[in-house]
């Protein structure tokens, strides 16, 4: 057990702040026993260090947006309304791993009566495709792919009219001239 660990047992803190605090120290550590940039003796990069933290075996994953389905929702609000100790709220904050705002948000959408609105959204712009268009973005382009094949192909060809009249050049013809 580190010392890390141990001085956070001792405390009383919330489990996230003590994660929080553990996975910083650890960080701290690795930064200063590790050099910046390169490869160390095992091959390992610096990136992939800081993902294993050694000594307690806490790996730091990539952050990921959550998404939350709408029986999920609708469950965790179901159990906030219910309850009556002060204080609940929080801790079923803290179990859940979320934050008043998604309450706040979650009640808002449910009092719209959007029920759909509690199904996890897909981000970025809505794509309003239809088949058709579709085929005539396709079409295009490849007109315009094949039109710059075309003009491509027609300097091609210029250029080769111009090296053959220059290597032809004036011809000896096979009469002879006559003289004047």
């Amino acid at each position: 057990m580190s010392v890390v660990t141990q001085l956070l047992g001792r405390i009383q803190f919330s489990s996230t702040l003590k994660w929080n605090l553990a996975t910083r120290a650890l960080r701290a550590n690795i930064a200063e026993t590790t050099p910046l940039v390169g490869i160390n003796e095992q091959g390992e990069t610096r990136k992939e260090r800081e993902r294993e933290c050694h000594g307690v075996g806490i790996f730091v994953a990539d952050a990921k947006r959550r998404t939350f389905t709408a029986e999920y929702k609708q469950r965790v609000l179901a159990e906030a309304d219910a309850v009556t100790n002060p204080g609940a709220i929080g801790a079923l904050l803290r179990r859940e791993g979320l934050y008043s705002s998604h309450l706040v948000t979650w009640r808002r959408e449910r009092q719209a009566g959007i029920v759909k609105g509690l199904t996890p959204r897909t981000r970025g712009p809505k794509v309003t495709r239809t088949p058709q268009d579709e085929e005539l973005r396709q079409l295009r382009k490849a007109n315009q792919r094949l039109t710059e094949n075309l003009r491509k192909a027609t300097i091609v060809i210029d250029v080769q009219k111009k090296v053959a009249a220059l290597l032809e050049g004036p011809r000896p013809t096979s009469e002879p001239e006559e003289p004047r």
